[in-house]
C-alpha cells in the first residue's frame, strides 16, 4: 500500500464524519502520524486530499450499488436491488460518517467548488441511472408507458437521500427502511405494468 493510500484510508472517514470544512490539518496529521510536509508530498493541498477522500468514500459506499444494479436483468429487479441495498446502507456507512454524496453536497457548496462539483456529478449520475432504468422498463414493457422517467427518478433519489439524512440525524435506520418500503410498495408498484 502506498503512502497516499494509507493517508486516504485514515482520513477519508474523518472528512466524512467531521465535514470537509471541519477537518483541520491537525486532525489529518494526528490521524496519520505524519507531518504536514509528508501529507503535502502526497497531495497538492487540503482540497486535493478532500476530493480523493470523497472518491474513496464513494468507492466504498456507493460504487458497490452501481455494480449490483449493472448485474441485474430487468428494470423492476434493478429498482428492487437499489431499495434492498439502501436498507443495509445505514449499517454500511454509519461508522464512516454517513452518506458521502449527501455530506459533500451540503458541506462544500460554497467553499470547495471542485468537491461540490464531484458530489453534484455523482447525484446527476444517480438520477441519469434511475431515469435510464425506468426508460428501459417502459421500452421493455415492464413499466407503465405514461410514467415520467425523470420525475420518477428524482422522487426516488429524493426519498433515498432524504431518508439517509434523517436516519443519520436521528441515529435511526427506520427512516431509510420506511422510505424504501414506500418506494417498493407505492412507487414501483404503481408504475409496474
Amino acid at each position: 500500500m502506498t503512502t497516499s493510500e494509507i493517508i486516504l484510508n485514515k482520513v477519508a472517514p474523518i472528512f466524512n464524519k467531521q465535514g470537509y470544512v471541519g477537518t483541520s490539518l491537525t486532525d489529518i496529521t494526528k490521524a496519520t502520524g505524519l507531518t504536514k510536509g509528508a501529507i503535502y508530498c502526497n497531495f497538492s493541498n487540503k482540497e486535493d486530499l478532500a476530493l480523493k477522500s470523497f472518491q474513496l468514500n464513494v468507492k466504498l459506499a456507493i460504487t458497490p450499488l452501481f455494480k449490483l444494479v449493472s448485474n441485474q436483468q430487468g428494470s423492476i429487479n434493478k429498482l428492487n436491488t437499489i431499495t434492498d441495498y439502501q436498507r443495509s446502507y445505514y449499517d454500511l456507512v454509519k461508522d464512516r460518517g454517513g452518506c458521502p454524496m449527501l455530506r459533500a453536497g451540503v458541506d462544500t457548496k460554497f467553499i470547495n467548488p471542485l468537491l461540490f462539483q464531484a458530489a453534484q456529478n455523482l447525484s446527476q449520475k444517480f438520477t441519469v441511472g434511475l431515469t435510464t432504468i425506468i426508460t428501459e422498463g417502459i421500452h421493455n414493457n415492464e413499466i407503465q408507458p405514461n410514467t415520467d422517467p425523470v420525475q420518477c427518478a428524482k422522487i426516488i433519489l429524493s426519498l433515498i437521500e432524504g431518508s439517509s439524512l434523517l436516519a443519520f440525524t436521528h441515529n435511526d435506520p427506520s427512516y431509510i427502511n420506511t422510505a424504501m418500503d414506500f418506494i417498493d410498495n407505492s412507487i414501483i408498484k404503481s408504475i409496474r405494468k
